[in-house]
């Protein structure tokens, strides 16, 4: 299938009807290459440069995770929290956080999926920026209700958004340093570590999300994160102490506990 992906990817056109036709000098050079890579191990995402998220098309290398189906439930559940608010684009529109946005993915959604919504993209990484530059530069309209923000979590914000933000959106680290040599080297040696790794714990960054969320969210505000399942009991313990009352664990598309709610106020 990768392979039959690979000759559509160069060749333009779908398999099995280019297969007859003549293959140019630099299309068969460039097939041999990325055949190597992946050869070699390096994920298919990667070799390709690019992959499907919902109904964005995004570029992917190895500055960033390659985005997946569960960060698709993610953002279903997001855009279900968005809904709830109940509010006016004409009036004003939503204000939206993504921590931590690596390719985009979760932030383009956002304002691709929703006209009433301006989102506000932070990543730690430049590298990462970069993508989800790249990825911002291909979205169209859209992209003009998305800005990007170098820094650690919320500490990439400026300080007039305290208080303001209606939604905040992250897939953080939450694998534990133990964990990390369970994964498929497929990922470990490829996906940027400090994606993956959270720490000793894996609830780590989470943590510091959640401690600091209740000064930067509105009244009336939602924070949706992915976490893994069996965090789910830890992380309901962490939002507590940050002064969360009303929160709930949606599933993933295999029904694991995958998606972390956590509200300021019911909606």
């Amino acid at each position: 299938m990768e392979a039959r992906w690979l000759v559509e990817e160069l060749s333009d056109g779908p398999w099995p009807a280019v297969l007859s036709e003549p293959v140019t000098a630099r299309a068969g050079i460039r097939f041999e290459e990325l055949l190597e890579r992946r050869a070699n191990g390096e994920p298919f995402q990667y070799v390709l440069g690019h992959w499907p998220f919902r109904k964005l098309d995004l570029m992917v290398d190895r500055r960033v995770l390659i985005p997946r189906p569960e960060t698709e439930v993610v953002v279903e559940v997001a855009l279900a929290e968005l809904d709830g608010l109940g509010r006016a684009p004409a009036v004003a529109p939503a204000v939206a956080v993504d921590l931590g946005t690596g390719s985009g993915a979760i932030a383009l959604s956002l304002v691709a999926e929703r006209s009433g919504v301006e989102v506000w993209a932070t990543d730690a990484s430049s590298g990462a920026l970069s993508v989800a530059r790249a990825n911002l530069a291909g979205l169209g309209a859209p992209a003009a209700r998305v800005r990007l923000a170098e820094g650690s979590w919320w500490d990439a914000l400026p300080r007039t958004l305290a208080g303001r933000i209606d939604l905040a959106v992250s897939n953080p680290p939450y694998v534990s340093s133990g964990e990390m040599v369970a994964l498929d080297p497929g990922v470990t040696e490829w996906e940027p570590r400090t994606a993956l790794e959270a720490g000793p714990f894996g609830t780590e960054e989470v943590g510091t999300i959640l401690r600091e969320a209740r000064a930067w969210l509105a009244p009336r505000a939602s924070i949706v994160v992915e976490i893994a399942p069996h965090q789910a009991g830890e992380v309901r313990e962490l939002a507590l102490d940050a002064g969360f009352l009303e929160m709930e664990v949606r599933p993933d598309l295999a029904g694991r506990d995958r998606v972390f709610v956590a509200r300021t106020a019911p909606l």
